[in-house]
């Protein structure tokens, strides 16, 4: 069973992309959105628990991404408004097995133990 992360692509800065990360199995797992821009370390952005509760652990996208998730079609989402030349990465999503039904750990690579391959995003006029 994979993660499978998509919906990246080339932006102007200020535009929007939502990313649509498919976790088949994964409903009662916690999944969490990483990113890693050239040359940098991998990046926490965001979690959701299975209940749907998020939580956000990067200053530079607060109020600005959105983590969602759709139960039903076992999809979570991130989306991006106001992309900047910076949010260009690798966008990768990941599962959590351990979190409680309304937790999630944001940006600790060690407690996600499923992962995608991740969906690149280029912000660049």
């Amino acid at each position: 069973v994979q993660l499978q992360a998509s919906g990246g692509g080339l932006m102007q800065p200020g535009g929007s992309l939502r990313l649509s990360c498919a976790a088949p199995g994964f409903g009662e797992y916690a999944i969490g959105w990483f990113r890693q821009a050239p040359g940098k370390e991998r990046e926490g952005l965001a979690c959701i628990s299975s209940s749907g509760r998020s939580t956000y652990c990067a200053d530079s996208v607060n109020g600005r991404f959105t983590i969602s998730r759709d139960k039903a079609s076992e999809i979570a989402y991130l989306q991006m408004n106001n992309l900047k030349p910076e949010d260009t990465a690798l966008y990768i999503c990941a599962a959590e097995p351990s979190a409680r039904r309304s937790e999630c750990t944001c940006g600790d690579e060690r407690v996600y133990r499923y992962w995608g391959q991740g969906t690149l995003v280029t912000v660049s006029s």
